[in-house]
């Protein structure tokens, strides 16, 4: 299996995030206003992009977004493997803490990277999140 991780162009990020995350939503809909701010990753396989996250830093926190893999493609362990890079990334910015908005029906994939579920919730385009966090 020949996978490969690197930093992408935030447009490259987009096509992913739509096609997985909201694919009934126009595509302008998955841009977010700070993705010039984020350090956008995308995990690689035979060449092929399929896999997305984007970090955003500020001070001594990182909030991971926009994570997706393609459909086709879950299930093989490259979530897996970009979400471990992620979080070694940022922990090279001296991060106290990581964060994210998981989708409710995904708690249980982010509990196995030791993030931890918080009493905020709410609801987006139809759907239930949480904050989960892992303090570093």
């Amino acid at each position: 299996m020949s996978i490969q991780i690197k930093r992408i162009e935030k447009e490259l990020v987009w096509e992913i995030r739509h096609q997985v995350m909201w694919p009934d939503k126009a595509f302008n809909y998955i841009k977010l206003a700070e993705d010039d701010l984020g350090i956008h990753f995308g995990l690689f396989t035979k060449g092929r992009l399929v896999s997305v996250v984007s970090l955003f830093i500020a001070e001594e926190e990182c909030q991971f977004r926009k994570f997706a893999t393609l459909q086709d493609e879950q299930g093989n362990g490259y979530g897996t493997t970009l979400l471990e890079f992620a979080i070694k990334e940022a922990k090279k910015h001296g991060i106290a803490r990581i964060w994210c908005n998981a989708r409710e029906n995904k708690t249980d994939f982010y509990k196995k990277f030791g993030l931890q579920e918080t009493n905020n919730r709410f609801e987006k385009g139809g759907k239930s999140y949480l904050i989960m966090e892992k303090r570093i």
